[in-house]
């Protein structure tokens, strides 16, 4: 499958990766480039998609980034992965849903070699884990499709310190808590990434 690989091992501003990906859509779409999967981490930012409401924003004091994709508010910082990807989808039948259910797939599978069994909710957006009575978000995804390209991509949470959720309603969803692996199962996951693209790309030619 011809899709580059990118990694950055250095936190990237939202905005910077941003027009890489805008940029890397309109080579795409002249058929000049890659597709492309991107393993990066952010420095701390708050974002909020085209569907936030003012009121989600609890301490008025954070800076909050407007974006173009799917979704509403979350946070994106250190202990973060965030897997990235600009993907032709003329080339997959301009199949929106499907590569959304790819994305929900890849992230319950990678979780799983870990030994963490979670799930997707079709109301609320996302992957979760059900920590003995509580559901609680491991992973946001968010996506936007331009000229049947998709991009953004989605999340999860490896030892994100939490209390920077409190500042928002995280997503949107009032009654959900968020939580990251190190609260679940205290175990290395340097590997996490690495598994997480062999999964994408298995998941893609499915």
């Amino acid at each position: 499958m011809n899709i580059e690989i990118k990694k950055s091992k250095n936190p990237i501003k939202y905005e910077d990766a941003m027009k890489y990906m805008e940029a890397r859509l309109l080579d795409i779409n002249k058929n000049n480039s890659k597709d492309l999967i991107w393993i990066l981490e952010h420095t701390d930012t708050y974002t909020a998609g085209k569907n936030y409401k003012e009121n989600e924003i609890l301490d008025k004091s954070i800076k909050i980034i407007k974006t173009n994709r799917g979704g509403k508010i979350t946070f994106h910082g250190k202990g973060q992965l965030i897997c990235y990807f600009v993907i032709d989808l003329k080339k997959r039948k301009k199949d929106i849903r499907k590569l959304i259910l790819t994305v929900e797939k890849t992230i319950i599978d990678t979780l799983r070699f870990y030994n963490i069994e979670t799930f997707a909710d079709r109301e609320n957006v996302g992957i979760w884990y059900k920590d003995k009575s509580d559901i609680k978000k491991i992973a946001a995804i968010g996506v936007r499709v331009s000229k049947w390209i998709a991009y953004h991509g989605f999340s999860i949470n490896i030892s994100t310190d939490l209390s920077k959720y409190d500042a928002i309603i995280p997503c949107g969803i009032k009654n959900k808590d968020v939580t990251n692996l190190n609260n679940i199962k205290d175990q290395k996951y340097e590997k996490l990434a690495d598994k997480l693209i062999e999964n994408f790309i298995l998941n893609l030619k499915t």
